[in-house]
């Protein structure tokens, strides 16, 4: 037994009102009806043994019932006749023509859509670290769990592992377990149900006035202090570190940054952004473009010899000369086995160039036959 919306009771299977006549087809020929994933708001008209009824003028009734009330259970448990529900639609239309919705969802789309806010709004949160992994650090806001990389930390808190061991750096990020810090959210998508964080860039007061000092373009020598897999921190100043990423290295491929420098190591470097409160450094900026010299010389149609350097997803990178390399397409070769039995790591072979804009520094080559 149940009661309808005026308070009756409601026996055992009996459906509940929908409204109907000229006026209400009116208001639903003049307003669009919900759709699958929108969220509607509306009081509760009765309340069935493990369903809940809603009323969503002018399109009908809406129930909560089966999975998604057992979901939500304790929080309809104390839901009475009268009381407002926010709740999300995940059924237009079902057998006994009522709206399917779901507490749970409506839930969680506020909570997605209060993440993307923060990311438009750059809201700044003090969270606790719940955990951590080899790549980064987790943490639960609103009842999500996000992801804070450890490339998004700020230098202050990066691990400096000397020899760059991922174990090592693991252990470090496994100590900061339980203490808090000041967060961006940085991506919010909830259709991957991914949410990453940054460590806030301007960091204290202190460290923001240090950075207002520096313009784009300016250079000087800096200390590096720790060597990553994604670049080098370099000190500016006491109190204030840039980094230096893994593509502003040189103007060749570099794979490992910490086999170039160490802690310790003195580099001259050009600041080339600053963006809420970090510092973005160069090296190559400093050196001469090979590109430049790379176009007088070369030509499309032109024979060259390269020495293969890298394999990626889209077939090899060879280099003609140091810097400035092209890419030999895997759709020269049968399939990517075919392309690495062909073309070996470090050796050198002979090529044709098919594609040759220095200007962008593109380049794609051809194995001569």
């Amino acid at each position: 037994m149940t009661e309808d919306k005026k308070g009756a009771v409601l026996e055992e299977g009996q459906a509940v009102e929908v409204k109907t006549g000229p006026m209400v087809e009116l208001l639903a020929a003049a307003t669009v009806p919900p759709k699958v994933d929108d969220v509607v708001e509306g009081p509760v008209v009765a309340i069935g043994r493990a369903r809940v009824f809603i009323d969503l003028p002018p399109f009908g009734t809406g129930i909560i019932y089966g999975r998604e009330y057992l979901s939500a259970r304790e929080s309809l448990k104390n839901v009475n006749i009268g009381d407002t529900i926010t709740a999300k639609v995940i059924g237009n239309d079902n057998e006994e023509g009522y709206i399917e919705l779901s507490l749970r969802e409506a839930r969680a789309a506020v909570i997605w859509g209060e993440a993307e806010q923060a990311l438009q709004k750059k809201t700044v949160f003090e969270l606790s670290i719940t955990d951590a992994n080899k790549g980064g650090l987790i943490i639960n806001w609103n009842g999500i769990a996000g992801f804070l990389p450890a490339s998004q930390l700020s230098p202050a808190h990066y691990p400096r592992v000397p020899d760059g061991d991922k174990d090592k750096i693991f252990a470090e990020l496994k100590k900061m377990v339980g203490s808090k810090l000041e967060v961006l959210i940085i991506t919010a998508s909830p259709r991957e149900q991914k949410l990453i964080f940054g460590e806030k860039g301007a960091g204290t007061p202190e460290r923001a006035s240090l950075v207002e000092k520096y313009r784009i373009g300016d250079v000087f020598e800096g200390i590096v202090t720790g060597a990553t897999e994604f670049g080098i921190f370099v000190k500016i100043e006491e109190g204030l570190e840039g980094l230096v990423h893994i593509s502003e290295m040189d103007w060749a491929l570099v794979e490992n940054p910490k086999t170039r420098y160490k802690s310790g190591d003195h580099v001259k470097v050009k600041v080339i952004e600053i963006k809420d409160g970090k510092v973005s450094l160069s090296i190559k900026a400093l050196m001469e473009d090979p590109w430049k010299a790379a176009s007088a010389k070369y030509h499309k149609d032109q024979k060259v010899d390269a020495v293969v350097i890298k394999y990626n997803k889209h077939g090899a990178l060879a280099s003609i000369e140091e810097g400035v390399a092209g890419l030999v397409h895997i759709s020269e070769f049968g399939n990517e086995t075919e392309l690495r039995n062909k073309l070996e790591l470090g050796k050198v072979y002979p090529f044709t160039i098919t594609f040759f804009e220095p200007k962008d520094r593109r380049m794609t080559l051809k194995p001569v036959a």
